[in-house]
């Protein structure tokens, strides 16, 4: 579903995501599980049965991007529009991978043993976010690094743990998920895995924790002075809004039985599964 964002309401402007995918596969009564939707100005990526597919916005049929026999997922267009990033364990592992927006071949930007994951882009559009636990011992625990678009060695963005990750419009902070959920589908959790998200300064390292009663806080999605965000609080996951500026929360949906699984956001719109 896509919201889009004004001052004080939140206008529905598609209905379900699946019902855009059904004209491409009138076949296929009663599609499911298409999930991870990402926005552009123009257009939807998700990811359906371990591949991308693209559909327009207004709607429409839905072309296929990928077609291997490894799972693709987490895609995010760039700033531009123009190019996805994703992951691919067509490799052996997880990897970081960039595609043209009207298809073609991938191209594998890490090369690392350890699973890589995309988060992401910097707001320059020059370089892909993505959560690794390369280099961590003796347990393992994601941390955040970039990579050029063209390619080249990664960068460790913090030495925080950070499993996912969103940009402020400047560049100069990160709303950050520190903690990799062994258990995503555990509903209602109250338990140590839940930790508050937090702003973290990417010059000083200053940390501002969001407000946080135990829930389970995730997906944050920064746009404007707000930062979004999946909570339980009310005992099913919905869409919360945190503002940066008078730091009060709001809810934005009120689902009391099914849990929204996924965020991401651009520019005035949101869009979840």
């Amino acid at each position: 579903m896509i919201l889009q964002r004004t001052k004080s309401t939140y206008q529905m402007l598609l209905g379900l995501l699946f019902s855009l995918f059904i004209s491409a596969h009138t076949q296929a009564e009663g599609t499911r599980l298409l999930r991870q939707p990402n926005i552009s100005d123009k257009h939807v990526v998700f990811t359906y049965g371990g591949d991308l597919w693209l559909v327009a916005k207004t709607g429409g049929n839905a072309i296929r991007l990928t077609s291997t026999p490894a799972v693709e997922k987490d895609p995010y267009f760039s700033p531009d529009g123009q190019t996805i990033a994703f992951t691919s364990n067509r490799s052996g592992t997880d990897a970081v991978y960039t595609m043209p927006v009207k298809g073609g071949a991938a191209t594998r930007l890490t090369w690392y043993p350890a699973a890589s994951q995309v988060r992401g882009w910097t707001p320059d559009g020059q370089s892909i976010l993505y959560a690794s636990d390369r280099e961590t011992a003796p347990s393992r625990y994601h941390r955040l690094w970039t990579v050029s678009k063209d390619g080249g060695p990664s960068k460790l963005l913090t030495k925080q743990w950070g499993t996912k990750a969103a940009y402020s419009a400047d560049g100069k902070y990160l709303a950050l998920d520190r903690v990799r959920r062994w258990d995503v589908e555990w509903r209602a959790y109250r338990g140590g895995q839940n930790t508050p998200l937090i702003i973290l300064n990417l010059e000083t390292w200053e940390e501002e924790l969001l407000p946080n009663e135990r829930t389970t806080d995730i997906q944050p999605v920064w746009l404007g002075e707000q930062i979004y965000f999946l909570s339980d609080r009310d005992w099913v996951s919905n869409i919360w809004a945190y503002n940066t500026n008078s730091k009060e929360l709001q809810q934005l949906t009120v689902s009391d039985k099914t849990d929204i699984k996924y965020l991401s956001g651009r520019n005035q719109e949101l869009v979840y599964e």
